[in-house]
């Protein structure tokens, strides 16, 4: 075990007041290694840190340890699913931290620790990410477990956790010696981090002296990003629970405070009262989260991928070659459009002889490369219709004989409490059962995780999306699919609204009321367009693979996501002119700093 030394990441006024940049998430997906995240909120958090290392930010991230993981999958052969913990050993894997603070949980002393990964960006510059643990010997027993489980245990174990993550980490922070300017509360998991914000500005005075000239100071240094339209993916708690469990103090000053609605805490309410930058992570999600929450002011910064991380060996290969600079710019790759399509084709056809490997090592089944092979890989909720595909599966079998082939591959978890998501898993694996055969291969991949996901969107021919508007916040799958050459084919929800340009980056499927509307909308475009340009128009099929590089690759990734935080969220100030300098000059110093 070895300590660190702070001054390697940050220079002497960085950490001063004024610089850094704290940013809080419940799960944050480092490294394949470290089973800390379940899915996209955890893999977004990830790629917005390695952007900020690419980029230089003075940023640092807090999470939990999660010391038992989120869950490994296993499926029987009839498609039940079954977990098991992911163990890890944060002592093997990260850098201790000295300092040790105390979060009081239902009337008990909670003592934390901190590990430390250091994320390095192209350039040298490494971000700091301290993983919270309960598990000291001084700590009651059950809270020793607090940090054991990503989004595990009851309501009480989940508000516990995130006293942990926001009053434990804002206390870390002050510990390690940051003074952070400016708070980035990563989903409402995080929201608690207020409550020491406004002690610090209350000086040492009670919580319930706070006014809301305090609670101004406390907005004027949070910022808030939300990431469901999902009614059930907001955090609520009774008042019994808000009151037992953070105390008589700070439940008081928070339901004084407007963060308690239908005499329950709402978590999401917490974060919109103390924050004075609010966000949805697309456009449309932008949209409906001001239809959720009329009362507030919400912008839309829309997500994007770490264009170094999901991009496939063998394209990045060509990227160097012919884009030297696209990791460090990813607007380079609007110039992909110049890039030799067979060179591209190449590429892919490496990724997909990878991709096949896995699928034959994993399964036993073994495709062929050059059959058109389709993907869906995602979280398993009800509302991304995993099964729409199968609506009618004799006609899905019918364009599979008449077109020449089609290969479907599925993964994707469900939570371990999800029983209507574990069910649309058995039903997926029970249709390829019963519709596999020469002409269609259907294979579901069990524990999809970080490597698997970066071998799907890099290796099929093109992404399916399917979820009931207008519940896909974002989706970032689909992005990594682009970076790769792969087109989407999609319903119009998330940040396909914005990717979409049919033909050119891939497909929209039509709106319709009905299910059984929506499905003939898919059918119509494998049938009529999308299967006779892959197996009669190369040329075509080609240039789309190229254009989606050069429009998606371009945009749809956290490089251009973070430089819209900077300059609308971060350091607003730095936009306005000084003494002549114009203020794109300003948001460049800031990201050069």
């Amino acid at each position: 075990m070895r300590f660190i030394n702070r001054s390697q990441y940050f220079s002497p006024e960085e950490l001063k007041e004024g610089g850094i940049v704290a940013y809080f998430s419940m799960e944050i997906a480092v490294i394949p290694e470290i089973p800390t995240y379940s899915g996209g909120l955890g893999v977004l958090a990830g790629d917005t840190l390695r952007a900020a290392a690419d980029m230089g930010l003075p940023l640092a991230a807090v999470t939990l340890a999660h010391r038992k993981g989120y869950f490994r999958q296993h499926l029987d052969a009839n498609g039940n699913q079954t977990e098991e913990p992911q163990l890890w050993s944060p002592e093997k894997t990260l850098m201790a931290e000295e300092p040790v603070v105390t979060v009081t949980v239902e009337g008990r002393p909670v003592a934390l620790r901190a590990w430390r990964y250091e994320m390095e960006g192209v350039t040298g510059h490494r971000i700091p990410i301290c993983f919270l643990d309960a598990d000291l010997e001084q700590n009651d027993p059950a809270d020793r477990a607090l940090t054991d489980y990503l989004y595990g245990g009851d309501t009480n174990y989940r508000l516990r956790q995130e006293a942990i993550l926001g009053i434990g980490g804002a206390r870390m922070l002050r510990a390690l010696g940051y003074k952070p300017s400016v708070y980035h509360m990563n989903e409402g998991h995080a929201a608690l981090l207020a409550i020491p914000v406004l002690e610090q500005e209350l000086h040492g005075a009670g919580l319930q002296t706070a006014t809301e000239r305090n609670l101004e100071a406390v907005r004027r240094r949070c910022v808030f990003t939300t990431h469901t339209p999902v009614p059930a993916g907001h955090d609520r708690f009774s008042g019994e629970q808000a009151y037992r469990i953070l105390g008589a103090e700070r439940a008081g000053v928070l339901e004084r405070f407007g963060c308690f609605h239908d005499g329950l805490l709402n978590l999401t309410y917490v974060a919109l009262r103390f924050s004075r930058f609010v966000n949805g992570v697309a456009m449309q999600h932008g949209k409906v989260s001001r239809q959720m929450f009329p009362e507030y002011t919400i912008d839309a910064i829309t997500n994007g991928v770490h264009a170094g991380t999901w991009t496939a060996s063998a394209v990045q290969a060509v990227f160097d070659k012919h884009l030297p600079r696209w990791r460090q710019d990813n607007v380079t790759l609007r110039y992909a459009i110049d890039i030799p399509e067979n060179e591209i084709v190449e590429a892919h056809a490496a990724s997909k002889a990878a991709l096949l490997a896995e699928v034959k090592r994993a399964s036993g089944v073994e495709m062929r490369p050059e059959v058109f092979t389709l993907g869906f890989a995602r979280r398993a909720a009800t509302y991304k219709r995993a099964d729409l595909l199968f609506t009618d599966p004799e006609r899905l079998l019918r364009m599979a004989e008449q077109q020449g082939g089609m290969q479907i591959l599925y993964a994707g978890k469900a939570h371990p409490a999800d029983e209507p998501g574990k069910a649309k898993i058995r039903r997926v694996i029970e249709l390829s059962h019963e519709l596999s055969e020469s002409a269609l291969q259907i294979v579901y991949l069990e524990n999809y995780e970080w490597r698997l996901g970066a071998l799907l969107t890099g290796g099929v021919d093109l992404w399916l999306n399917t979820p009931r508007r207008p519940y896909e916040a974002s989706g970032t799958s689909g992005m990594k699919a682009a970076l790769n050459g792969v087109p989407s084919l999609s319903i119009l929800d998330g940040w396909w609204i914005e990717g979409w340009i049919e033909g050119v980056t891939g497909w929209a499927i039509e709106d319709h009321d009905d299910e059984p509307g929506e499905a003939n909308s898919l059918y119509e475009h494998l049938e009529q367009t999308i299967l006779p340009l892959y197996y009669r128009d190369q040329g075509q099929w080609r240039r789309i693979m190229r254009s989606t590089i050069a429009l998606n690759g371009s945009f749809f990734n956290t490089q251009r996501m973070l430089e819209q935080y900077v300059i609308n969220a971060y350091f607003p100030e730095r936009r306005v002119e000084k003494a002549g300098e114009p203020a794109e000059a300003e948001v460049e110093n800031t990201v050069a700093h």
